[in-house]
C-alpha cells in the first residue's frame, strides 16, 4: 500500500510519528510535508499529496495542518480526491465506509498524536461499503 503524507508547520511532529507507525506496518510512505516548524503555505505541501493519490489508484493520503480545514479544502480541489476532515476514530471509519475517502485530513491543534495514529490505522484498514453509497460518491465531482 502506498501512502502520501503532507503537512504544514503545525503538523511536523504528527507527521513524523505517523510515518514511524506506517513504516512499522510495512507501508510505503512518500513524504511531501515540511520538516521544520517555520511557517509555510500548506497548499505547497498538500497539492503534491492529492496529485500522488489521484495518479496512484488504491493509494491513500494523510494531510495535516492546524485545523485540518485548509488542508482538506486544498486537497478537495483535485477532482479525484475525497479528503475527509476527521477528529475522532468514528469519523475516520465512516469517511471510508460511506464516502470512500482517499485522504484523511488531521487537525493537529485539536487531536493528540495518539488519536491521530488511531484514526490513520482505522482509515487505512476500513473498506468502502459501496452499495447505496456508491451512487452518492459518484455525484461528488463537479
Amino acid at each position: 500500500m502506498k501512502i502520501a503524507i503532507g503537512n504544514d508547520h503545525a503538523g511536523v511532529e504528527y507527521k513524523n510519528k505517523i510515518i514511524n507507525f506506517l513504516e512499522e506496518e510495512k507501508k510505503e510512505v512518500k513524504n511531501y510535508g515540511t520538516d521544520t516548524d517555520e511557517s509555510v503555505d500548506y497548499p505547497d505541501h498538500i497539492h503534491p499529496v492529492s496529485n500522488f493519490v489521484s495518479n496512484n489508484p488504491g493509494s491513500f493520503g494523510i494531510i495535516i495542518c492546524g485545523s485540518g480545514n485548509g488542508a482538506a479544502m486544498t486537497a478537495n480541489k483535485n477532482q479525484k480526491i475525497r479528503a475527509a476532515l476527521c477528529w475522532n476514530d468514528e469519523l475516520s471509519r465512516l469517511s471510508r465506509e460511506h464516502n470512500n475517502a482517499n485522504i484523511i485530513s488531521i487537525p493537529a491543534r485539536f487531536v493528540t498524536i495518539d488519536e491521530s495514529i488511531k484514526m490513520v490505522k482505522t482509515f487505512i484498514k476500513t473498506k468502502f461499503e459501496g452499495g447505496r453509497h456508491q451512487k452518492r460518491v459518484n455525484k461528488i465531482p463537479c
